[in-house]
């Protein structure tokens, strides 16, 4: 596994964290945007029964858009919806669905990671070499590839082409 996969970054250490944006083909631009707007993303955060705050930035393909979004939790449980799957819904809903990073941000150290259903959901629209960035509660991160966490994955090259559908944006 090539640096910096795996292993938590201190954001303070410049030369780690230019190492880890040129191993992920990312500016150290797109890298400070996405680590500002996750940490603004996760401040969003609808939480009052888990306390438990995520945020999501998504870099579209075009190395130029930034989508974000936190988890919405709800009094009925398992009708919440985490930070990663309302990012990529706006990113879907607004006609982006190829992703050059993500970011997910918590408030925990050392950062979590997505859950499966998330892992999953992100597997639809990421290639299996997307980074995924975790940052922790002080900005650490730590990063690893869509296929890393979701080893074994099932995605939509693993359907038979559907029939070609007539009036939906972006077909």
């Amino acid at each position: 596994m090539a640096e910096p996969y795996g292993k938590l970054i201190a954001h303070q250490d410049a030369a780690a964290v230019e190492a880890a944006c040129q191993a992920m083909g990312l500016s150290s631009t797109q890298f400070a945007e996405l680590a500002s707007r996750v940490a603004a993303a996760k401040a969003t955060a609808y939480c009052p029964y888990s306390q438990f705050r995520v945020g999501t930035t998504l870099l579209a393909a075009d190395g130029e858009t930034y989508i974000s979004g936190a988890n919405v939790e709800n009094a009925a449980y398992p009708v919440g919806t985490c930070a990663e799957r309302v990012a990529m819904g706006r990113a879907v809903t607004d006609g982006f669905r190829e992703f050059k990073a993500v970011a997910v941000a918590t408030d925990i150290s050392p950062p979590a990671s997505s859950c499966g259903m998330c892992r999953q959901f992100m597997r639809e629209f990421c290639a299996l070499s997307t980074p995924i960035l975790m940052f922790d509660k002080n900005g650490d991160f730590m990063v690893l590839t869509m296929g890393q966490l979701l080893p074994q994955s099932f995605g939509p090259e693993n359907l038979p082409p559907p029939p070609p559908l007539t009036g939906i944006k972006g077909k």
